[in-house]
């Protein structure tokens, strides 16, 4: 790989979060369901569900560029968009835009990300922690 383009892929903190590349498998996966929702306009349920998740990698990267507390806050509005993500995976397979078993997979991907943003919310809640001790 061209050293140029190997420094500029790992210049954003963010890109190095397992988390960020979770909500991007997420997002890529809902394009590809929401493709057999039927057509709504702008407003309908699939374009929603889409914004939803988007915002779960949005957040998580435009907090990383922010300091430790405002990241924190980040995260959580990221794990607000999963929450939002499930209500549209509940109405998705009310509605039978989603199988069952897309359904579950839905939601076991959100739950997974769901857990992984609470370690690293926790993480730098302890790493935070830690340094007001030092200045103790």
């Amino acid at each position: 790989m061209d050293p140029e383009l190997e420094k500029a892929v790992t210049f954003f903190r963010f890109e190095d979060l397992r988390i960020y590349h979770k909500a991007l498998d997420y997002i890529e996966w809902l394009i590809i369901k929401s493709k057999e929702f039927p057509d709504e306009g702008s407003a309908g349920v699939g374009t929603r569900f889409i914004l939803s998740a988007q915002a779960i990698a949005l957040n998580i990267s435009e907090g990383s560029a922010r300091n430790k507390s405002q990241f924190i806050y980040y995260l959580k509005m990221a794990k607000s968009a999963v929450r939002e993500c499930v209500v549209f995976t509940t109405l998705a397979g009310k509605l039978k835009y989603l199988s069952e078993k897309d359904v579950e997979e839905s939601r076991g991907q959100l739950m997974e990300m769901t857990k992984m943003i609470g370690a690293l919310i926790g993480s730098l809640q302890r790493a935070a922690d830690l340094n007001m001790e030092d200045t103790d």
